[in-house]
């Protein structure tokens, strides 16, 4: 008895357990009918066989996962009308984000089945027609449905909604008198650029003007607009003693100094807090404040069907422009194309934006240069994810990963408690790095040059592997002057134009790299007595005076029985950097020669040229670092 007591409450548990990790199979269907009937321009990872929670893009589930409680997909390029008893079905949902999109048609009508939604993001789509019936919703926190095309007037049901924290309505064509809403909760608020008509309702004269302009509204009388301040007859007459006589001489003199000071120094103010501002502001995060605008104001100006953030096919991350431009950016380094920013967005999703300059390419030949770029699959070539591209802005962007450049790892914090780069790790990185800029030089029928090798671009995959990143941006990007150019050692001698490197000035290049795996020492480095030295000039002496053994890392004389790789390392490396470049190999030749140094590296060459998948996210590193 005790023991059919036993099996009953296993087996009790165990069915327990089956439903809290079962799949919500109903809302999985839902999705599924959602995706399949409204065509879209990027792929999502959804399908029959796999898993909803933790694994689709954009989707959350109930903690017991047995519902899907949210819905992100902004930017996926749905168009057309949503099917109807699709997304409805979703009863248990409470954010619904599809902004960004080019979803045209009325408000879904069948959305009324939503009674728990929350949050609802449909702004920058094509909607119109009447906004809906918000009494169904009782837990609305906060709308936006701005930059539509929704006409009619604004509905008095909102006053049902008094858990509503923010409205935007902004940018569509609703009519009429603004409704008296009674929301005490509403913090936010946008009804500009409407045809709004008639006066400000009493309970929105708490808001600044700024979030009425675009309409022909008319203020109450005794509300100015907070942005400038009236002057009213009352105010003139001060300057006039109330007796009516004319002010004196000598007090209208004081009068003028005291207002020339107190505008010399407010001017003195404002110069302070423009720097103060211009110094904090100074990257991606800041472009928003310096034009005076919001994100959803720079999005609905600059981007359009054309012009929007366009993701590689593959790419599982559910963010779009406006998550980018809202989101918390640190700035990781000013490279030779650009500034490199740590962007994370309100998902707590981490990626590395880098924002191009001086790109002198058009956007048909930009876009082109993108898709070359974007299309590389290889498991030591850093994958772009995403471009945008518009008059003002060019961004590229990347994973985020946080261990580090090579550079960083060769160059940084030497001394007392520094972990070293040992020798396996850096041939590791030798190799790795040579299959991925091999791998560059097959695209493009053969054509494609990386132009920018250095360790700063280079970082480690997932099995320790070098994996190189920021290639191809040399076609697009005005010419750097031959001083600059070649202040960071790596540029080949023959390249006097960056726009016109080669695949040998990419060979010369690894060949520094491999120089600096070797030495510990910069491509260009000060002596203690502040004498500026050329890595490869420096090389070249010592080796030419047969002292080969300075050369090396001093951190490289802890390992035991490695000096015989370590000269034919250096023998490779001073191959690539010969002075004329029809004497350097090409890059499948390098890497043969690296692997007759390391012969297991040819036995675990990879099978293919695309990148391997894995459920398994790499190890952090920072790319963009440059």
């Amino acid at each position: 008895m005790e023991t059919l007591s036993i099996f009953t409450s296993i087996l009790y548990l165990g069915l327990i357990f089956s439903q809290v990790n079962s799949d919500p199979t109903e809302d999985k269907k839902a999705l599924l009918d959602f995706v399949n009937n409204l065509p879209h321009s990027r792929s999502l990872n959804w399908n029959e066989s796999s898993p909803v929670c933790n694994h689709w893009t954009g989707v959350k589930c109930s903690e017991d996962g047995s519902r899907i409680v949210a819905v992100r997909l902004p930017g996926v390029g749905f168009s057309g009308q949503i099917p109807r008893n699709t997304i409805s079905r979703l009863s248990a949902l409470k954010i619904l984000s599809l902004r960004s999109n080019i979803i045209s048609g009325y408000f879904p009508s069948d959305f009324v089945n939503l009674k728990n939604l929350c949050y609802l993001y449909l702004q920058l789509n094509n909607f119109s027609g009447p906004l809906p019936d918000f009494s169904v919703w009782k837990n609305l926190t906060i709308v936006n449905l701005s930059n539509n095309g929704f006409n009619g007037t604004i509905p008095r049901s909102l006053s049902s909604s008094t858990q509503l924290e923010a409205l935007y309505l902004a940018n569509n064509s609703l009519s009429g008198e603004i409704p008296d809403l009674n929301l005490p909760s509403l913090q936010q608020l946008n009804l500009a650029n409407n045809d709004l008509t008639g006066l400000i309702p009493k309970s929105l004269q708490r808001f600044p003007t700024s979030v009425f302009v675009g309409n022909n509204i008319s203020f109450d009388k005794g509300l100015a607009p907070r942005s400038s301040p009236v002057l009213t007859p009352s105010n003139e007459s001060n300057v006039r003693p109330k007796n009516g006589k004319r002010i004196g001489e000598t007090a209208l003199l004081g009068i003028i100094i005291a207002a020339c000071v107190l505008g010399l120094l407010a001017f003195v103010f404002l110069i302070i807090a423009c720097c103060i501002r211009k110094k904090r502001e100074d990257g991606f995060a800041g472009t928003l404040q310096k034009r005076g605008m919001s994100p959803e104001k720079v999005v609905s100006r600059n981007q359009d069907a054309s012009n929007r953030l366009f993701f590689f096919e593959g790419c599982r991350y559910a963010f779009d422009l406006e998550d980018l431009l809202r989101a918390s950016a640190e700035v990781l380094g000013k490279g030779t194309f650009g500034m490199a920013y740590k962007a994370i967005l309100e998902d707590a999703t981490t990626v590395v934006v880098k924002r191009l300059k001086e790109v002198s390419a058009g956007k048909r030949d930009f876009e082109q240069q993108m898709e070359i770029v974007g299309s590389i699959r290889h498991e030591n070539v850093v994958e772009l994810k995403a471009y945008y591209y518009s008059k003002d802005e060019k961004l590229m962007v990347y994973d985020y990963y946080s261990q580090g450049s090579i550079s960083a790892l060769l160059h940084g914090k030497r001394g007392e408690g520094r972990i070293p780069l040992d020798w396996d790790t850096r041939m590791r990185i030798a190799i790795g790095a040579a299959r991925g800029i091999a791998r560059i030089h097959e695209e493009n029928s053969g054509k494609l040059v990386h132009g920018n090798i250095k360790s700063s671009n280079i970082f480690l995959n997932s099995q320790q592997y070098g994996c190189v990143s920021d290639l191809g941006l040399t076609t697009i990007t005005n010419p750097l002057a031959p001083v600059i150019a070649r202040a960071a050692g790596y540029r080949a001698p023959e390249v006097t134009d960056s726009r016109k490197a080669t695949q040998a000035s990419d060979v010369y290049s690894f060949g520094v790299v491999l120089l600096e795996l070797l030495t510990g020492k910069s491509p260009i480095h000060t002596t203690s007595g502040d004498e500026l030295v050329h890595l490869v000039r420096w090389v070249h002496s010592v080796v030419r005076e047969e002292w080969t053994a300075e050369v090396f890392d001093v951190e490289l004389l802890r390992y035991p029985n490695i000096e015989e790789e370590m000269v034919e390392m250096l023998q490779i490396a001073m191959s690539c950097v010969v002075r004329m470049p029809d004497q350097r190999p090409k890059m499948a030749d390098v890497i043969r020669m690296i692997e007759n140094v390391r012969p297991n590296y040819a036995e675990n060459r990879p099978s293919s040229g695309n990148k391997s998948e894995s459920s398994t996210p790499p190890p952090p590193v920072v790319v963009g670092e440059n």
